[in-house]
C-alpha cells in the first residue's frame, strides 16, 4: 500500500495530505466520520473514509447501530489506499471485535502515523463496544503511534500503569474529570510525560470533541508536524471549534468546526492585529463600527476597543496622546520564544522580551528600523476569545 510523509499542508508529491479515517457514521452529524471529515478539511488535508457502523443518532443519544460487514470495511480500506495513498490514519469507532482484528491486520502493512481513538462510549452514554472488541483493541494500540483514551475508556483498557508497562504510547484526555481545569496528558514512556492544562469552556456542545482532537492529530502528524506541535494544534482546533459551537439540538450538540479560522491554524508567523492610536476614544469606536466591524472588546477606562473582521482578523484603537507614535503592528506565531531566539542570534534588540500578560497573551516588542512598535506574541484562543469579551 501507498504511504508518504508531508510537509507542511502537503505530502511529499506536492498534495494535499491524505487522512484514512475508519469510524462510524453520526447521522447528526457531530462526532465520528463526519467530524472527521470537517477537521481533516479545515486544516488542508483530504479525507477518506472506511465506515464501519451507521448509527441513527442525535444530539441527545443514539437510537440505532447498524454495523458494516467486516469485510466491506476492509474493501474500503483497500481501495482508497492502493489508488489515492495515504498519509496518516485514524481509528475511531471500530464495532465489534472481528473487524478490529481485520483492520490490525490490513494496517500492519502501512508505515506510516496512526493515531488509535478507542470509541466505547459517546457523549450521551450509549454503549459502542463489548467486552470482546475491547479486548481486541490490544492489536491496534501496539499498531498506534499514539492512543488518545478519556478516563472511562483508559480505566476500561487496564488503566495508564498498566498500558504503560505495555509500552502503548497514550494521550490521556481529561475532559470527563469534574475539575474546571482540563488536564491532558501524553505518555510516550512511563518517565517521560507532557501534560497541557486549561479552563473548562462553559458549553453542552460538547458531541465529538474525541473524534475531533485525534483525526485533527493526524492530519498533523500526515502533514509532517512532530507529535508534540500537532497534539498542541489539535487540542487548540477543538478549543476553537468550541467556543464556536452553533448551539444545535436539544443535548449535546455539535461543535463548530466551520466556524474556525485559518489564521488560528497556520504554522508560520501571521499577520494578525494592528492597533491605531486614536485622541477620543467614542469618536473612533463609532468610525469603524459605522464601517462595519464588528465590536469584541470595549473598554473605555482603558481606552482600548478591539474589532474582528470576517476572516477572523482583529482591528484594535487605542487613546493615546501621540497618536503618530502609537500604531503597534502584531505577528502572532505558536513558536514566540524560538522565533525571539532567532532575531537575537541575528542581532536584533528587543525592548520588551517574551513575558505574560494580564491579558493573556505572550508578547515581545522591538522597533522596525524605521521605528514602528512590532509585536510578537502568541494568544491562541484568547486572541479571538479572551475573558472579557463582548
Amino acid at each position: 500500500m501507498r504511504c508518504g510523509k508531508g510537509s507542511g499542508s502537503l505530502n511529499s508529491d506536492g498534495k494535499p495530505v491524505r487522512v484514512l479515517i475508519i469510524a462510524g457514521s453520526d447521522s447528526g452529524g457531530g462526532a465520528g466520520i463526519q467530524a472527521d471529515i470537517k477537521t481533516v478539511t479545515m486544516l488542508g488535508g483530504h479525507a477518506m473514509t472506511a465506515i464501519t457502523a451507521i448509527t441513527a443518532q442525535n444530539t441527545l443519544g443514539v437510537d440505532a447501530v447498524h454495523m458494516v460487514p467486516t469485510d466491506m470495511v476492509i474493501d474500503q480500506i483497500a481501495s482508497v489506499v492502493s489508488d489515492i495513498g495515504v498519509d496518516a490514519v485514524k481509528i475511531g469507532m471500530i464495532g465489534n471485535a472481528g473487524t478490529a482484528h481485520a483492520v490490525a491486520d490490513s494496517l500492519a502493512e502501512l508505515s506510516c502515523p496512526i493515531v488509535f481513538d478507542p470509541v466505547m462510549v459517546a457523549t450521551s452514554g450509549a454503549v459502542l463496544a463489548d467486552a470482546d472488541t475491547i479486548s481486541a483493541f490490544e492489536r491496534l494500540m501496539r499498531l498506534a503511534t499514539i492512543t488518545t483514551p478519556n478516563l472511562p475508556e483508559l480505566e476500561a483498557l487496564g488503566g495508564k500503569s498498566a498500558l504503560l508497562a505495555r509500552h502503548i504510547p497514550l494521550l490521556i484526555k481529561g475532559g470527563h474529570s469534574d475539575d474546571d481545569l482540563i488536564v491532558d496528558e501524553l505518555h510516550l514512556a512511563e518517565e517521560q510525560c507532557v501534560s497541557w492544562s486549561d479552563e473548562r469552556i462553559a458549553t453542552r456542545s460538547t458531541h465529538g470533541t474525541g473524534c475531533t482532537l485525534a483525526t485533527a492529530i493526524a492530519t498533523g502528524l500526515g502533514q509532517g508536524m512532530d507529535l508534540v506541535p500537532a497534539i498542541e494544534r489539535a487540542r487548540l482546533f477543538v478549543r476553537l471549534a468550541l467556543h464556536d459551537a452553533p448551539g444545535l439540538g436539544q443535548g449535546h450538540g455539535p461543535m463548530g468546526h466551520q466556524s474556525v479560522r485559518e489564521d488560528a491554524m497556520v504554522a508560520g508567523p501571521s499577520l494578525n492585529q494592528v492597533t491605531v492610536g486614536c485622541r477620543d476614544y467614542g469618536a473612533s469606536v463609532d468610525f469603524y463600527r459605522t464601517l462595519g466591524l464588528q465590536q469584541i472588546v470595549d473598554s473605555p477606562e482603558n481606552g482600548y476597543a478591539r474589532f474582528e473582521m470576517p476572516n477572523g482578523v482583529t482591528f484594535s484603537v487605542h487613546q493615546h496622546d501621540a497618536c503618530s507614535t502609537s500604531t503597534v503592528v502584531y505577528f502572532e506565531s505558536k513558536r514566540l520564544d524560538a522565533w525571539v531566539g532567532e532575531l537575537l542570534s541575528l542581532g536584533y534588540l528587543f525592548d520588551q522580551m517574551p513575558q505574560d500578560e494580564s491579558w493573556g497573551w505572550r508578547e515581545a516588542r522591538l522597533l522596525d528600523p524605521a521605528g514602528n512598535i512590532v509585536c510578537l506574541y502568541s494568544a491562541g484562543e484568547n486572541r479571538r476569545y479572551p475573558a472579557w469579551r463582548i
